[in-house]
């Protein structure tokens, strides 16, 4: 009879080290579920160095959980690049899906991870459907949180998958060190990728669904756009695919594969990764501080200030500093 997994984050750890999939599930369950259990496997998983992650985001039917599957398959294959010979083969590989979240449940919907059933029973592929739950800050602060949790647990590469391309999913994105946005032929004007804010986060450009009409209108916009932006060192490509058949995904690899080596060869991938530890840092204390508001406006204190306010013997700013002093 198999023994009742601990409930001891670092111990759930080493198991999950191991090559223990319930244990990390379990840890991964703490993260979601936030409060003081999900701040010690967060300060276990920091003190480990981070995996290569790739962010997949683009509108909702572009076809990204299809792509994401079909690319599990050449990152397997290993890094390479264009001028690459044979290299060194991926051990194993984690999906993070990050589905709806259910009004019911609060769980994830999970139908990002029925459409990769190829990869899911492969003990070398993990997938992860992820949803807010009640993590402090939501899914921005708890997905970097398992990104680092999937790497301490010996996953050197992590895909995550987004929803949409909403604030959140852009926030998600932009802590990859690789982000693919992924778009369809007929995908609508070149200022809806502006308002969406996918130039500043991509680095490779997918137009999937490559054998519908509009591919050349597509391409034409996305170029357009990158030759009146302030681009650096690094143009984001434009790979075309057919997911559904994995036509153009080993390209698609290829390419960010070349964006990796870009990074490292520039040495920009440190200053990348401290700039989104940066941001994360920023997000935990404004989500924290957001936490004592919420205390002080549950205080005798705050509602005195609300009847000073309702009596017109005081402003919202003055109040404001009454309760902060």
């Amino acid at each position: 009879m198999r023994e009742p997994l601990s409930r001891d984050p670092k111990v759930l750890l080493g198991e999950a080290t191991t090559g223990n999939r319930a244990a990390l599930a379990r840890l991964l369950t703490m993260i979601e579920r936030g409060g003081d259990q999900s701040r010690t496997v967060a300060s276990l998983a920091y003190a480990s160095d981070p995996p290569y992650t790739v962010g997949l985001t683009g509108a909702p039917g572009a076809g990204k959980s299809t792509l994401t599957d079909r690319l599990i398959t050449e990152v397997r294959t290993g890094w390479g690049s264009v001028d690459d010979g044979p290299h060194e083969p991926i051990d194993q590989v984690a999906v993070l899906a990050i589905d709806p979240s259910s009004p019911f449940t609060g769980g994830a919907i999970l139908g990002d991870r029925i459409r990769m059933q190829e990869h899911a029973t492969d003990p070398t592929v993990y997938i992860r459907s992820m949803a807010t739950r009640g993590h402090l800050g939501g899914l921005s602060l708890a997905v970097p949180d398992a990104v680092r949790l999937l790497g301490a647990a010996g996953m050197p590469v992590v895909l995550v998958e987004t929803v949409g391309v909403g604030q959140m999913e852009v926030e998600i994105a932009s802590a990859s060190d690789t982000t693919v946005v992924v778009i369809n032929p007929g995908w609508g004007d070149s200022m809806q990728a502006n308002k969406a804010g996918l130039l500043e986060i991509a680095d490779l450009f997918v137009i999937n669904k490559a054998d519908r009409p509009g591919v050349r209108e597509a391409r034409r916009d996305l170029e357009q756009m990158l030759d009146l932006s302030q681009l650096g060192e690094w143009r984001p490509p434009i790979v075309e695919t057919i997911a559904q058949d994995g036509v153009g995904v080993d390209e698609m690899w290829r390419a960010v594969g070349e964006h990796r080596a870009h990074l490292m060869s520039s040495e920009r991938l440190v200053p990348r990764r401290s700039n989104r530890l940066a941001e994360e840092l920023r997000r935990v204390l404004s989500a924290r501080l957001a936490e004592q508001v919420e205390q002080v406006a549950e205080g005798r204190a705050f509602q005195d200030q609300v009847a000073e306010l309702v009596a017109g013997r005081t402003d919202p700013y003055t109040a404001a500093e009454v309760l902060l002093t």
